[in-house]
Protein backbone atom coordinates (compact mmCIF):
# COMPACT_ATOMS: atom_id res chain seq x y z
CA UNK A 1 0.00 0.00 0.00
CA UNK A 2 1.63 3.47 -0.89
CA UNK A 3 1.59 5.90 1.35
CA UNK A 4 0.19 9.39 0.36
CA UNK A 5 2.75 12.33 0.89
CA UNK A 6 2.10 14.76 3.16
CA UNK A 7 0.29 17.91 1.91
CA UNK A 8 2.40 20.79 2.46
CA UNK A 9 1.20 24.60 2.72
CA UNK A 10 1.48 26.96 -0.41
CA UNK A 11 4.83 29.46 0.42
CA UNK A 12 3.76 32.89 0.91
CA UNK A 13 3.26 35.06 -1.67
CA UNK A 14 6.30 37.40 -2.35
CA UNK A 15 5.42 40.52 -4.51
CA UNK A 16 8.00 41.15 -6.83
CA UNK A 17 10.28 43.73 -6.52
CA UNK A 18 8.51 47.75 -8.09
CA UNK A 19 9.03 48.32 -11.52
CA UNK A 20 8.47 51.82 -11.02
CA UNK A 21 11.68 53.67 -11.26
CA UNK A 22 12.98 54.71 -7.84
CA UNK A 23 13.62 58.96 -7.33
CA UNK A 24 14.45 60.76 -4.48
CA UNK A 25 13.06 64.63 -3.96
CA UNK A 26 15.63 66.87 -3.37
CA UNK A 27 15.35 69.60 -0.75
CA UNK A 28 14.99 72.72 -2.24
CA UNK A 29 16.49 76.33 -1.00
CA UNK A 30 14.92 79.65 -1.24
CA UNK A 31 16.92 80.95 -4.05
CA UNK A 32 15.68 77.77 -6.39
CA UNK A 33 12.79 79.71 -7.98
CA UNK A 34 15.77 82.15 -8.81
CA UNK A 35 17.72 79.78 -10.62
CA UNK A 36 15.10 78.43 -12.45
CA UNK A 37 13.88 81.49 -14.18
CA UNK A 38 17.73 82.03 -14.94
CA UNK A 39 17.62 78.68 -16.31
CA UNK A 40 14.39 79.35 -18.69
CA UNK A 41 15.23 82.56 -19.83
CA UNK A 42 18.83 81.15 -21.22
CA UNK A 43 17.45 78.51 -22.97
CA UNK A 44 14.86 81.41 -24.24
CA UNK A 45 17.92 83.02 -26.01
CA UNK A 46 19.14 80.03 -26.98
CA UNK A 47 15.98 79.14 -29.31
CA UNK A 48 13.96 82.06 -29.35
CA UNK A 49 12.49 81.44 -32.43
CA UNK A 50 10.75 77.77 -30.73
CA UNK A 51 10.20 79.92 -27.33
CA UNK A 52 8.07 82.81 -29.38
CA UNK A 53 6.20 80.60 -31.20
CA UNK A 54 4.87 79.06 -27.77
CA UNK A 55 4.14 82.50 -26.15
CA UNK A 56 2.27 82.98 -29.32
CA UNK A 57 0.35 79.84 -28.26
CA UNK A 58 0.18 81.23 -24.64
CA UNK A 59 -1.18 84.60 -25.45
CA UNK A 60 -3.69 83.40 -28.26
CA UNK A 61 -5.00 81.18 -25.65
CA UNK A 62 -5.39 84.03 -22.86
CA UNK A 63 -6.70 86.88 -25.59
CA UNK A 64 -9.43 84.69 -26.87
CA UNK A 65 -10.26 84.02 -23.30
CA UNK A 66 -10.41 87.16 -21.98
CA UNK A 67 -12.94 88.29 -25.29
CA UNK A 68 -15.13 85.76 -24.49
CA UNK A 69 -15.38 86.79 -20.75
CA UNK A 70 -16.08 90.30 -21.73
CA UNK A 71 -18.51 89.31 -24.70
CA UNK A 72 -20.09 85.87 -23.90
CA UNK A 73 -19.49 85.18 -19.72
CA UNK A 74 -21.58 82.25 -19.69
CA UNK A 75 -19.43 80.51 -22.43
CA UNK A 76 -15.68 81.01 -20.12
CA UNK A 77 -15.51 77.48 -18.70
CA UNK A 78 -16.04 75.67 -21.89
CA UNK A 79 -13.23 78.16 -23.11
CA UNK A 80 -11.28 77.23 -20.19
CA UNK A 81 -11.65 73.84 -20.19
CA UNK A 82 -10.32 73.87 -23.60
CA UNK A 83 -7.34 76.03 -22.38
CA UNK A 84 -6.44 73.55 -19.65
CA UNK A 85 -6.69 70.85 -22.37
CA UNK A 86 -4.17 72.40 -24.78
CA UNK A 87 -2.18 74.08 -22.17
CA UNK A 88 -0.62 70.80 -20.79
CA UNK A 89 0.74 69.76 -24.52
CA UNK A 90 2.14 73.36 -25.59
CA UNK A 91 4.22 73.53 -22.41
CA UNK A 92 5.75 69.54 -22.99
CA UNK A 93 6.72 71.67 -26.32
CA UNK A 94 8.98 73.74 -24.16
CA UNK A 95 10.05 71.03 -21.87
CA UNK A 96 11.29 69.29 -25.05
CA UNK A 97 13.33 72.13 -25.71
CA UNK A 98 15.06 72.41 -22.09
CA UNK A 99 15.20 68.72 -21.95
CA UNK A 100 17.12 68.66 -25.57
CA UNK A 101 19.28 71.29 -24.52
CA UNK A 102 20.50 69.96 -21.19
CA UNK A 103 21.23 66.70 -23.25
CA UNK A 104 23.65 68.32 -26.04
CA UNK A 105 21.25 67.87 -28.57
CA UNK A 106 19.57 70.06 -31.18
CA UNK A 107 16.13 71.15 -30.09
CA UNK A 108 13.82 71.85 -33.28
CA UNK A 109 10.13 73.15 -33.52
CA UNK A 110 9.03 70.03 -34.95
CA UNK A 111 10.42 67.50 -32.29
CA UNK A 112 8.89 69.88 -29.62
CA UNK A 113 5.30 69.78 -30.97
CA UNK A 114 5.46 66.62 -31.24
CA UNK A 115 7.19 65.26 -28.72
CA UNK A 116 3.76 64.39 -26.58
CA UNK A 117 2.85 61.61 -28.77
CA UNK A 118 4.59 59.65 -27.57
CA UNK A 119 3.19 59.47 -24.00
CA UNK A 120 -0.59 60.56 -25.20
CA UNK A 121 -1.99 58.21 -22.75
CA UNK A 122 -0.75 59.51 -19.61
CA UNK A 123 -0.93 62.55 -20.99
CA UNK A 124 -4.72 62.16 -21.57
CA UNK A 125 -5.06 60.76 -18.07
CA UNK A 126 -3.32 63.84 -16.77
CA UNK A 127 -5.34 66.53 -18.44
CA UNK A 128 -8.59 64.24 -17.50
CA UNK A 129 -7.78 64.29 -14.11
CA UNK A 130 -7.05 68.57 -14.40
CA UNK A 131 -10.38 68.67 -16.14
CA UNK A 132 -12.65 66.95 -13.55
CA UNK A 133 -11.02 68.97 -10.51
CA UNK A 134 -11.82 72.19 -13.22
CA UNK A 135 -16.04 70.84 -13.10
CA UNK A 136 -15.63 70.05 -9.18
CA UNK A 137 -14.38 73.51 -8.68
CA UNK A 138 -16.94 74.69 -10.88
CA UNK A 139 -19.64 73.32 -8.63
CA UNK A 140 -18.35 73.88 -5.41
CA UNK A 141 -18.56 77.49 -6.47
CA UNK A 142 -22.03 77.41 -7.87
CA UNK A 143 -22.30 76.15 -3.74
CA UNK A 144 -20.52 79.06 -2.51
CA UNK A 145 -22.39 81.38 -4.05
CA UNK A 146 -25.82 80.06 -3.70
CA UNK A 147 -25.00 79.74 0.45
CA UNK A 148 -23.13 83.11 0.48
CA UNK A 149 -24.01 85.57 -1.77
CA UNK A 150 -26.28 88.24 -0.08
CA UNK A 151 -26.98 91.14 -2.67
CA UNK A 152 -29.23 89.36 -5.82
CA UNK A 153 -28.31 87.62 -8.45
CA UNK A 154 -26.57 89.87 -10.73
CA UNK A 155 -26.30 89.86 -14.39
CA UNK A 156 -23.53 88.99 -16.35
CA UNK A 157 -22.58 92.65 -16.86
CA UNK A 158 -22.37 93.52 -13.17
CA UNK A 159 -21.14 90.58 -11.63
CA UNK A 160 -17.89 92.05 -10.62
CA UNK A 161 -19.20 95.06 -8.98
CA UNK A 162 -21.60 92.68 -7.25
CA UNK A 163 -18.92 90.24 -6.00
CA UNK A 164 -16.46 93.07 -4.66
CA UNK A 165 -19.49 94.88 -2.46
CA UNK A 166 -18.85 95.07 0.95
CA UNK A 167 -22.24 92.92 1.79
CA UNK A 168 -20.56 89.95 0.18
CA UNK A 169 -17.59 89.85 2.14
CA UNK A 170 -18.40 86.36 3.62
CA UNK A 171 -19.32 85.01 0.18
CA UNK A 172 -15.78 86.29 -0.70
CA UNK A 173 -14.09 84.60 2.27
CA UNK A 174 -15.49 80.93 1.14
CA UNK A 175 -15.00 81.62 -2.24
CA UNK A 176 -11.41 82.80 -1.86
CA UNK A 177 -10.97 79.54 0.94
CA UNK A 178 -12.67 76.84 -1.35
CA UNK A 179 -11.05 78.33 -4.75
CA UNK A 180 -7.80 78.33 -2.44
CA UNK A 181 -8.30 74.62 -1.80
CA UNK A 182 -8.74 73.63 -5.25
CA UNK A 183 -6.10 76.08 -6.75
CA UNK A 184 -3.83 74.54 -4.48
CA UNK A 185 -4.61 71.34 -5.45
CA UNK A 186 -4.65 71.81 -8.93
CA UNK A 187 -1.14 73.24 -8.73
CA UNK A 188 0.68 70.39 -6.32
CA UNK A 189 -0.50 67.28 -9.14
CA UNK A 190 0.72 69.62 -12.07
CA UNK A 191 3.97 71.31 -10.86
CA UNK A 192 6.36 68.69 -11.89
CA UNK A 193 3.96 65.78 -13.21
CA UNK A 194 3.92 66.85 -17.10
CA UNK A 195 7.71 67.55 -17.27
CA UNK A 196 8.51 63.75 -15.62
CA UNK A 197 5.87 62.43 -18.38
CA UNK A 198 8.41 63.70 -21.03
CA UNK A 199 11.64 63.03 -18.78
CA UNK A 200 10.75 59.09 -17.82
CA UNK A 201 7.40 57.96 -19.60
CA UNK A 202 6.10 57.09 -16.44
CA UNK A 203 1.83 56.79 -16.26
CA UNK A 204 0.05 60.02 -15.29
CA UNK A 205 -0.55 58.34 -11.38
CA UNK A 206 2.97 57.98 -10.47
CA UNK A 207 3.46 61.44 -12.11
CA UNK A 208 0.74 62.89 -10.12
CA UNK A 209 1.83 61.59 -6.65
CA UNK A 210 5.93 62.77 -7.02
CA UNK A 211 4.50 66.02 -8.06
CA UNK A 212 2.67 65.66 -4.80
CA UNK A 213 5.97 64.50 -3.04
CA UNK A 214 7.67 67.71 -4.05
CA UNK A 215 5.26 69.95 -2.79
CA UNK A 216 4.82 67.92 0.29
CA UNK A 217 8.99 67.89 1.14
CA UNK A 218 9.44 71.37 0.65
CA UNK A 219 5.85 73.37 0.45
CA UNK A 220 7.63 77.12 1.63
CA UNK A 221 9.62 76.93 -1.87
CA UNK A 222 7.19 75.59 -3.93
CA UNK A 223 4.22 77.95 -2.24
CA UNK A 224 6.98 80.70 -3.46
CA UNK A 225 6.94 79.26 -6.47
CA UNK A 226 3.51 79.16 -7.31
CA UNK A 227 3.01 82.67 -6.13
CA UNK A 228 5.94 83.83 -8.49
CA UNK A 229 3.90 81.76 -11.66
CA UNK A 230 1.04 83.94 -10.42
CA UNK A 231 2.91 87.31 -10.37
CA UNK A 232 4.59 86.68 -13.52
CA UNK A 233 1.60 85.77 -14.93
CA UNK A 234 -0.55 88.54 -13.72
CA UNK A 235 1.80 91.04 -14.55
CA UNK A 236 1.84 89.71 -18.09
CA UNK A 237 -1.80 90.03 -18.50
CA UNK A 238 -1.71 94.07 -17.29
CA UNK A 239 0.38 94.90 -20.24
CA UNK A 240 -1.72 96.23 -23.53
CA UNK A 241 -3.62 93.27 -24.92
CA UNK A 242 -1.40 90.98 -22.24
CA UNK A 243 0.95 90.79 -24.65
CA UNK A 244 3.56 90.35 -21.54
CA UNK A 245 2.56 86.53 -22.06
CA UNK A 246 4.87 86.19 -25.39
CA UNK A 247 7.58 86.34 -22.94
CA UNK A 248 6.02 85.32 -19.35
CA UNK A 249 4.36 81.76 -20.76
CA UNK A 250 7.60 80.61 -22.36
CA UNK A 251 10.01 81.82 -19.49
CA UNK A 252 7.35 79.71 -17.09
CA UNK A 253 7.50 76.77 -18.98
CA UNK A 254 10.94 76.56 -19.05
CA UNK A 255 11.36 77.31 -15.70
CA UNK A 256 9.13 74.45 -14.85
CA UNK A 257 11.20 72.06 -16.83
CA UNK A 258 14.70 73.56 -14.21
CA UNK A 259 11.86 73.36 -11.12
CA UNK A 260 11.28 69.21 -11.89
CA UNK A 261 15.09 68.85 -12.58
CA UNK A 262 15.58 70.72 -9.06
CA UNK A 263 13.43 68.54 -7.39
CA UNK A 264 13.81 65.40 -8.38
CA UNK A 265 16.72 62.49 -8.17
CA UNK A 266 16.94 59.31 -10.52
CA UNK A 267 20.02 57.95 -8.47
CA UNK A 268 19.42 54.20 -10.39
CA UNK A 269 21.29 55.89 -13.38
CA UNK A 270 23.31 59.06 -11.84
CA UNK A 271 20.96 61.30 -12.98
CA UNK A 272 20.83 64.57 -10.62
CA UNK A 273 18.00 66.84 -11.53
Amino acid sequence: MMSTPHSEAPPPYIPPPSEAPRKEILPLSWSAPWSWLVSGRSDMRAFPGISGFYGGAFWLMAFILGAVFRSKPEYTMTIASGCLLLGPFLAMGLYDVSRRREEGSLPTWALSASCWRSHVRSMGMLVLVLIVLELLWGRASLVVFAVFFNTGMPSTASVMEAVFNPQNWEFLLAYTVVGGGFAMLVYSIAAVSIPMILDRDTDAISAAITSLEVVFHNTPVMLLWGATITFLTALALLLPLGLGLLVVGPLLGHASWHAYRGAVRWPQDGTVT
